[in-house]
């Protein structure tokens, strides 16, 4: 085992050996200062193992070789680009349940149930994007025989990409995959918190055959590798993915050299059940909807408004639906839906939320309390507030836990209210029969995704990302590709004389 490497023995006895420095030039390096950060089990509150933590050298060394792997990346030919995309899909796939191990002993995830979906679907996305990579074209403008003029879609060139704590692998490849795509090269920083699978993802790239430097991989905190990044002159954009107040610095910081900015921020995201819906699937999806990645999900439907004739029965339903499904344990365990929150820090905010819906007076129907039963890391019980007031802070704010807020409404338009009078704008979910209702209930909720019958069945074909607080932009499907590029006009011309 080199000096850039430890080894990690899983509660199931399986081991492996964890990159632990900086990814440049497809090579792993300690951070110039020797600073390194520590990786903490959410499921035991043990340390993991210790990685280097970058500070603004490292980021001026990673954009410094992406930056001359540029100029050869931006050459290789399209089909060239996929077939290295499906390369790295091809040793993703062989790797899964590694991967999904590494995510759930280092996120919280259980590993079952949560991880070895995120990782197949991390595979998908790598295989939709890179059959992108040939599809990037520009447009032919005719309006005059004496002229013609074209649009040639480029790359924006070096990329700066900041990813969270709560998807490590997804997230990384909603960034990565289009971006080498549409032929950017890239510095992606890892959350402080959630390092190991995406430092691990570096050694598949360069086994993929990708040139050194078109993907640099940092560990390292906000304030020091990720706000030198965002600020660098020559990083040409910068896609984040994180909490709201920390994307309005980012792009503050971005406005030193004007880079393009890509922000998917926070989220407090309303489900709608109206009287007509077939309740047995409300009651499925909006248990999905908020207990998935223990509540951990920027676009959990947090707030659930239930028509007035079917509230208490939604109530009795739900409970009962969570309370049989929704077993919390050990990530390890396969039968464990709900694992511990990915922090101390995370682990006391819930908890502090909790207590604040119970001194506004909303009533705990479910949990509402820590479960030291579930083991001795960050388990919080599945909590469901009901009769909750559109003033009160746990309808107002973000959470981010597996705590949900559920209120009722006796006509649509005051549903609309409710569901608009957020900051936020990001996803929102609607229940019911009726398709036109649907349809119209869709238009008028402001948010960048509305699911109609269903709730957080994102995928790699369609457009993800919000409005109003929620960010600036999308990520994938087509909309994720030419967010990587920029549009050059070229004009020929044909007979035009002075």
């Amino acid at each position: 085992m080199s000096d850039m490497e430890f080894e990690v023995t899983f509660p199931d006895g399986n081991k492996y050996t964890q990159p632990m420095g900086l990814f440049i030039n497809n090579e792993y390096v300690k951070s110039k200062s020797g600073k390194t950060l520590d990786s903490i089990s959410p499921s035991t509150g043990e340390l993991i193992g210790s990685v280097y933590a970058a500070g603004e050298e490292d980021v001026d060394v990673a954009v410094k070789a992406a930056r001359g792997a540029f100029k050869l990346w931006r050459k290789v030919p399209a089909l060239e680009k996929a077939a290295l995309l499906n390369k790295l899909a091809d040793l993703i796939a062989k790797e899964v349940d590694m991967l999904a191990s590494i995510e759930a002993w280092d996120s919280g995830k259980t590993r079952d149930q949560n991880a070895l979906g995120d990782v197949e679907e991390t595979v998908n996305c790598f295989r939709y994007f890179a059959s992108w990579a040939d599809k990037i074209t520009g447009k032919n403008i005719q309006y005059d025989p004496k002229k013609l003029a074209y649009t040639i879609h480029e790359p924006y060139g070096v990329c700066g990409q900041i990813i969270p704590w709560n998807y490590p692998l997804l997230m990384a490849t909603w960034k990565l995959a289009p971006a080498l795509a549409a032929g950017n090269v890239v510095v992606l920083k890892t959350s402080e918190i959630t390092p190991l699978s995406v430092l691990y993802l570096g050694r598949l790239f360069k086994e993929a055959g990708f040139p050194p430097g078109v993907v640099n991989i940092l560990s390292g905190y906000g304030a020091d590798a990720g706000k030198a990044l965002a600020s660098h002159m020559d990083v040409d954009k910068i896609a984040f993915t994180g909490s709201t107040a920390t994307g309005k610095i980012i792009q503050q910081l971005a406005a030193s050299n004007l880079k393009a900015v890509t922000l998917e921020c926070g989220g407090k995201s309303p489900l709608i059940i109206r009287a007509d819906a077939d309740l047995e699937q409300a009651v499925k999806w909006a248990a999905v909807g908020i207990m998935i990645n223990q509540g951990q999900v920027c676009t959990s439907t947090s707030r659930i408004y239930v028509h007035a004739d079917i509230y208490e029965k939604f109530l009795e339903m739900y409970v009962a639906h969570i309370k049989e499904n929704y077993k919390q344990g050990d990530v390890f365990d396969s039968e464990a839906v709900v694992g511990p929150q990915v922090s101390e820090i995370q682990y006391n905010k819930i908890l502090s939320y909790i207590q604040i819906g119970k001194d506004e007076g909303a009533r705990v129907v479910l949990g509402g309390e820590k479960n030291t039963a579930a083991g001795k890391g960050y388990f919080i019980k599945p909590t469901v507030f009901a009769d909750v007031k559109q003033n009160m802070r746990i309808v107002k704010e973000e959470i981010f836990g597996p705590v949900v807020a559920v209120g009722t409404f006796t006509t649509d338009e005051e549903a609309i209210e409710y569901a608009n009078s957020s900051e936020y704008g990001l996803g929102a979910a609607v229940f019911t029969r009726d398709i036109t209702i649907a349809h119209n209930m869709a238009s008028d909720i402001q948010a960048g995704m509305v699911w109609i019958n269903s709730s957080n069945d994102s995928d790699s074909h369609v457009p993800f990302g919000g409005v109003k607080m929620s960010g600036v932009g999308r990520e994938l499907g087509e909309y994720g590709v030419t967010t990587y590029t920029q549009a050059k006009a070229v004009h020929v011309n044909l007979g035009f004389k002075l």
